[in-house]
Formats: structure tokens, sequence, C-alpha cells
């Protein structure tokens, strides 16, 4: 089984607390997106949970609780978005020098090659300018180079933003950041991917990827799995399958692109309303739910095969 913690919300920024209280109690109640009232069961242990891929924008909260984790006996690896906007789109975040930070400080425990870098969505409008990103990334790269094995870009979807006035990127534009950002990226020996975008830009040597992958967590767990394609997510995503403990709303970071967020002042009341010790994210049971138990089980294919 692998553990996607979340596309729906910031656990390590906000929730670290529950998740560890999650993995102590081993399970944790999960609402199915469309029907609040229906909640899965899925049950944790080392020997079912193959890997945890962690997504965050500050994972610092959750720096002192990486022992505990690995301790317990779990895989896992971080996908951290880091970009240079202000907070006009990225409201409640800290300054980005204290995430540069924390982005050398997560790598430094755990490993770079386990500290994705996402740059992730890649808007243009008349502050965020072809040359203003080209820029950013540059002295970005500057800073994170040691500390991570990989960057992943995406490119913003109008589609699912909730922001209206976000445009997408034409053709052109992506083509035009493509090359600079390849060339930036080469300079530090950094493999440049996209994330769900069907244009190609292997011209410029970024590949297709996905963030909940394969082979990464084949690197990591150190041996193979059996695994889908994960069909719940947009065509052109590569992620294979996992079970996401997020729930939507929940997310107080206050991004304006962001889709898992629809109301900010939601988000606002389901975070005062969350317990880190219940079973669930946000409130608690009532007794009037349909619980479902999740069939879990570990997908690793042999122990031994990356090792013969």
């Amino acid at each position: 089984m692998i553990i996607s913690a979340s596309r729906r919300t910031d656990i390590p920024a906000l929730y670290s607390q529950w998740f560890m209280n999650r993995l102590q109690e081993g399970y944790a109640l999960i609402p199915n997106p469309r029907n609040p009232k229906r909640l899965g069961r899925v049950e944790f242990s080392p020997d079912k949970v193959d890997c945890i891929i962690f997504w965050t924008k500050n994972p610092a909260p959750m720096l002192d609780k990486l022992w505990e984790i690995e301790e317990r006996g779990y895989s896992f690896y971080f996908q951290f978005t880091l970009t240079p906007y202000d907070q006009r789109l990225e409201r409640n975040l800290p300054p980005k020098s204290e995430l540069i930070r924390t982005f050398r400080e997560l790598a430094e425990r755990i490993g770079p090659e386990k500290v994705v870098w996402r740059y992730d969505p890649i808007i243009i409008d008349s502050t965020y300018t072809l040359k203003w990103h080209i820029e950013h990334f540059a002295e970005m790269c500057a800073k994170l180079n040691l500390y991570t094995k990989r960057i992943i870009l995406s490119f913003v979807d109008p589609q699912i933003s909730l922001d209206r006035k976000i445009r997408a990127l034409t053709e052109d534009e992506i083509h035009t950041l493509a090359s600079p950002f390849s060339e930036i990226a080469a300079q530090y020996n950094l493999p440049l991917f996209t994330c769900a975008e069907e244009i190609d830009l292997t011209q410029y040597g970024i590949d297709h990827s996905s963030c909940i992958d394969q082979k990464l967590i084949e690197e990591i767990i150190g041996c193979p799995i059996k695994a889908k394609k994960d069909r719940n997510q947009r065509e052109a995503c590569q992620c294979i399958e996992s079970i996401d403990l997020g729930v939507y709303d929940t997310c107080i970071n206050g991004c304006t692109y962001c889709y898992a967020t629809s109301n900010l002042k939601r988000a606002l009341g389901n975070f005062q309303n969350h317990d880190p010790m219940s079973p669930i994210l946000t409130g608690y049971p009532k007794g009037d739910e349909i619980i479902t138990e999740r069939t879990t089980s570990s997908q690793k294919l042999s122990q031994l095969r990356f090792f013969d």
C-alpha cells in the first residue's frame, strides 16, 4: 500500500501531530470526497505500508517527528513545493528564505534523494513574467541544488484552479521557458520532469514523470512493487495507485491557485474544528456514518531482487 499525505491538504505543515497519532493507533478514517457520510477505514502497519509520500509547502512542523516515523519502520519521501511567488498568490506561507532553510534541513536529515522539488504551478501574468521565472528559477537552483535530486515542473491549469483570473500558458510560452530552465538545471546536474502534462518537452531533456513514482519508491524501499496507474487522476498523470489520507477544504496555506481549497473561510473553520486525537482529519465521527474497511496490503514483490 502506498499512502499519499496528501494531495488534498498540507498534512506536514498543518496536521503532523494528527498523522503521528494515526500511526500510533494504526488506522485512520477517510471521508469519501463525494459523500462525507461514507468513511473508509485504513489500517496502518509497516508490513502493509510500502511507502508514504508527503506533499507539503512547509514541512517544518514535521521535522522533529521524522525519526519516529523511521523508528516505526516506515519508508517515505517528500514532494516539497517551493516557488518564488509572494503573498499575492501564497498568502499564509512563511517567508521564502525560511522555507529554503527548511528545505535544506529536511534534505540534510533524510537525504536529498528523498526530497523532490516541485516548481509548481508555473503562472504567467504581468507580474510573473517569463523573464521573472527564469531569473528566480536560476536563483533557487543555486540555493537548492545540493539538497534535491530532481525537479518537477507543472504549468497552471485554469480548469482546476479556483482563481479565474489565472490563464493557461501558451505552447510558445512553455517552450520559451523550457529551454533556459533545462540549461539552468543542467548546470547543477538536476534532472527536470513535468507532472501531468501532455506537452512533449523531451527536446529540452525534460521528460514526463510522476509524483507518486514507482521507480523512486522502489529505489527508496530497495525492492520492486506491483503497481497500477492511478485511474482517479488526470489522464496525463502517470502516478501509481495510492490511498490519500487528506480532506478537501482543510488547507489554510491560502494559495489562490489551489484546487483543493474551494473556500478559505470554510477551510479555516475545518482547521479550527480539527482534533489531533480524532481518527478523521476534521471533526469527529458522529456515529451515523457508514464505515467501510479498505483492503490494504503490501505491494512488494521481492525483498531481495535489488540486492542479488
